[in-house]
């Protein structure tokens, strides 16, 4: 029986050597309709570390069509983005609760196969996106996430549903955490320390840092503590949201 742990380790060296590999199997298969290969994510900074997976981008012609994939071949994992030169500009230029998540992935690649420079253009394209679109962001955002998530957690308060406080603290923080990175127009370099490099940028609201310390050190225990974090960060994010301008409440009916 095959008892091997999964996923497994790996040195960068045997990461980018697997890379060129598949890069030259797809330029193989797809020649001309390759426009540009190259890796994003940790590897692509840089910064991977011995179980980190390996994300590239192929963009293709517009008119080309190549299928992405995400697999296991051990002992690596390979997740390839396939796209047009068109979709790539434009998930590139997009802006949506999601940016300070994704947009690194834009900015920070290592080409592998780029004869046009491509990805040099692309990774000043995140930072040109216009204010107004980032505000109308957050404040779409602020209605469809952290409103309805402090209203779960008011709900829970109320019935006395304590068990759901942890989960809807880590929520809160998180939901937070994209704002502040959309406010401060800075993108996070991983999922694993967007709470960690949130609390570090100037512009956030108050009561953020408290509440993603705790959620960051696990300290979620005492759910009346808890609870209190959250009103404070709620009352933070309001006053915040006053402070820059950005007004997500109806005074008028939309229809």
């Amino acid at each position: 029986m095959d008892m091997m742990p999964y996923p497994c380790s790996t040195t960068r060296e045997e990461k980018l050597h697997f890379v060129y590999r598949a890069k030259d199997k797809l330029l193989a298969l797809h020649g001309d309709g390759i426009l540009a290969v190259g890796i994003y994510g940790s590897l692509g900074r840089g910064s991977d570390g011995p179980y980190s997976d390996i994300e590239i981008h192929v963009v293709t012609r517009d008119g080309y069509s190549l299928q992405g994939h995400e697999f296991i071949w051990l002992p690596f994992k390979l997740e390839i983005s396939a796209v047009t030169e068109t979709e790539f500009r434009n998930k590139a230029a997009g802006c949506d609760d999601g940016w300070p998540i994704r947009a690194g992935s834009y900015v920070d690649i290592l080409p592998i196969h780029d004869p046009d420079s491509l990805f040099d253009e692309i990774k000043k394209v995140p930072s040109s996106i216009p204010d107004e679109t980032v505000r109308e962001t957050m404040r779409q955002f602020m209605i469809w996430e952290p409103y309805e998530t402090m209203a779960k957690i008011r709900n829970s308060h109320c019935s006395g549903n304590w068990n759901y406080l942890p989960t809807g603290a880590t929520d809160l923080a998180w939901q937070t955490a994209k704002l502040v990175g959309l406010a401060n127009r800075r993108y996070f370099s991983t999922r694993a320390r967007t709470l960690e490099e949130a609390t570090g940028m100037p512009l956030k609201p108050a009561g953020f840092t408290e509440l993603a310390a705790s959620v960051m050190a696990g300290d979620l225990t005492d759910k009346n503590r808890v609870y209190r974090l959250c009103e404070k960060l709620w009352t933070g994010l309001n006053e915040w949201f006053r402070e820059l301008g950005i007004e997500y409440r109806s005074k008028e009916w939309p229809f």
